[in-house]
This record gives C-alpha cells, sequence and structure tokens, in this order.
C-alpha cells in the first residue's frame, strides 16, 4: 500500500508527500522480516530525495537499497513484486543519477541494468535504454545517443509506447534538440521521431 501510495503522489508531482509514504513503507514489519522489501523502500525513498535534489540522502538511500539486496533470499515472490530485483534497483540508480544531473553515474547504471533484466520484461529494458540514450547526449556522445534512442524502437518490436515511455523519448527529443539540434545524427533521428510517432 505504501509503495503504491508513493508512486501516485511521484506522478503527481508530490514528491514531499511521495518520499513521506516511502518512509511508512520503511517502518513496517514486512521490511524489517525481509530484505528484499527494505530494499524496495530504499529505493523509493531514492526517488523521492532525488526528485527533492537531496544528493546525499538519494546516494544514502542507494547504498542501503544495494546493501539489503545482497541479503535477499532466492524465493518465490508475490506477483505484484516478481519485478524487482538488481536490474530494476540499477534502473532507479540510473534515474536518480539523471535527476540529480549526473549522466555519467546515470550511463553506468544503465548498462549495469541492462546486463542484468530479464529479457522478458521489455518495457523495464526499453526504459533503461532510453535513459541511457539521455545521458549520453548529456556527455556529448550525440551519435550514440540516438542509436541508442533508435534501439527503443526495437526493443518494443511494434508495440505502442506506453505512457512512461513515450515522455523518455520526449525527454530525449527535447534534449537532443537542445544539445546538437543541427548535427546530423539529431536531423537523421528527428526524421524517425516523426515516423515513430505519427
Amino acid at each position: 500500500m505504501w509503495k503504491t501510495l508513493a508512486m501516485l503522489e511521484f506522478s503527481a508531482h508530490r514528491y514531499a508527500d511521495s518520499l513521506a509514504a516511502a518512509q511508512a513503507a520503511q517502518r513496517t514489519g514486512a521490511v524489517r522480516r525481509d530484505p528484499m522489501y527494505a530494499a524496495l523502500g530504499h529505493t523509493q525513498a531514492a526517488v523521492g530525495h532525488a526528485a527533492l535534489g537531496d544528493r546525499q540522502a538519494t546516494l544514502r538511500s542507494l547504498g542501503y537499497a544495494e546493501e539489503a539486496m545482497i541479503r535477499v533470499p532466492d524465493v518465490q515472490r508475490p506477483t505484484w513484486v516478481s519485478f524487482f530485483g538488481h536490474g530494476e534497483l540499477y534502473s532507479v540508480v540510473a534515474s536518480t543519477q539523471q535527476n540529480l544531473s549526473r549522466p555519467a553515474d546515470a550511463e553506468a547504471a544503465s548498462y549495469r541494468a541492462l546486463s542484468v533484466l530479464p529479457a522478458q520484461f521489455r518495457r523495464n529494458r526499453a526504459s533503461v535504454t532510453a535513459r541511457l540514450a539521455i545521458s549520453l547526449i548529456h556527455q556529448g556522445e550525440i551519435e550514440q545517443g540516438c542509436a541508442r534512442a533508435e534501439e527503443v524502437f526495437r526493443i518494443m518490436d511494434g508495440h505502442p509506447l506506453p505512457g512512461r515511455l513515450r515522455s523518455l523519448i520526449g525527454d530525449f527529443h527535447r534534449d537532443l534538440l537542445t544539445q546538437a539540434p543541427d548535427s546530423r545524427a539529431a536531423n537523421d533521428w528527428a526524421d524517425r521521431f516523426r515516423a515513430e510517432w505519427t
């Protein structure tokens, strides 16, 4: 319940409330008994801290989450939480580092996430790839960033992009036009972007 509330508050841009819900989750009995739920709670808290621009608290929460993940037993989980593993943790690291304007750290975390995310988690892999593309162009790697952004469409294999993924691709497009509006790679990407959106 607290995890869901934290996500809903975050989606509504009420970051302080999202963080408060994540912190409430950390005080539950499930978190004390099971390191997987502890890792999940710390991860959600990191998202809230990053949205509020608190770098130290973000890094601290991510560190706690990684420590908890080391202790997670390999047992069957309920469906609602089966998505959460090392790949999802590294994906959140990439996202929070991006929010803190640390593109090199976001890039490194994205590669780690892609190395362990299961192939069947197509949307997760596409989201991490989009974040990777953004981190690359923020470091001046325009051609490489555009190539990664195009991978998103291949990963989704003709399926419509979900809302959050469309938003990430939109962020990439806007950032690309800001970083390198006249580059050949940006022009080629703009053609692909228009084709995919129509």
